[in-house]
């Protein structure tokens, strides 16, 4: 089953670089616009072999893990908080339900207001974006915790650390590690956004530098290397998710198919 998902994938993507190589050269496009495949194939290659675009990728890793790491413990620090302290959870739901929707982008203002273009912009986007999404993955899980293990635990004499431990977590951990792989996902398009338009060091301000200088090639290459990184991250999570996860019966099923 998966050698046959693979293949279809594969097939698909040979697809999608043959129709990218054709419509360009058939004229029904712009090469000015939409260069052939094989052109922004050149143009990546030339990028790879440019020192200034390693540093711009290193600078776009930079603010993705420390701002999603910092993004990871504040959300389940503060999830976990909020769920032991019920009071404290009801004095800040609504304040949780307003701060949430708030787009991350709408703070960009801010956040050269603060920073400037330095690295710390970046990471108040990014942790911003990405600590919703393990906040809110910990309260649903904590949520999910069945009350009759939650009160034979107390019955047993369990502190709230002890709790927490031994019967909170495990039950809460599928659902943090949901939280922490659609965070990943979130920090790399706002760490990406935000050099975009900020125009801190990254892979964002060196695609903003090639379409103002009308590099189109390199700003398309530029823009795979970034989807190549977004997938990476992808698999990378997944596989955290499914060794963290291997006891659970989801990611057990999964295995056995």
């Amino acid at each position: 089953m998966r050698g046959e998902n693979a293949a279809l994938g594969a097939a698909g993507l040979a697809g999608f670089l043959v129709l990218g190589e054709v419509v360009p050269r058939l004229g029904l496009v712009e090469r000015e616009y939409l260069p052939p495949v094989s052109r922004i194939a050149e143009a990546l290659a030339t990028e790879l072999g440019d020192a200034a675009f390693w540093t711009a990728f290193g600078d776009t890793l930079t603010g993705w893990a420390l701002g999603l790491a910092i993004a990871v413990a504040a959300g389940i620090f503060v999830g976990v908080l909020l769920s032991v302290v019920p009071y404290l959870r009801e004095a800040t739901a609504s304040t949780v339900e307003f701060l949430r929707p708030i787009p991350s982008v709408a703070l960009i203002p801010l956040a050269v207001l603060l920073y400037g273009t330095e690295l710390r912009s970046v990471l108040l986007l990014v942790v911003y974006a990405a600590f919703w999404q393990v906040l809110l993955q910990v309260l649903y899980g904590v949520r999910d915790v069945d009350p009759v293990a939650e009160e034979t635990a107390r019955s047993y004499g369990l502190g709230a650390w002890a709790l927490v431990r031994h019967v909170m977590w495990p039950s809460a951990l599928p659902y943090v590690m949901t939280g922490v792989r659609l965070a990943a996902a979130v920090a790399l398009i706002l760490a990406v956004t935000a050099e975009l338009v900020i125009g801190a060091p990254g892979l964002g301000a060196r695609i903003a530098v090639a379409q103002t200088s009308q590099a189109v090639p390199e700003m398309y290459a530029l823009v795979v290397v970034t989807g190549l990184l977004g997938l990476l991250i992808n698999i990378g999570a997944r596989t955290v998710e499914r060794r963290a996860l291997a006891w659970h019966q989801s990611v057990r099923g999964e295995v056995a198919v």
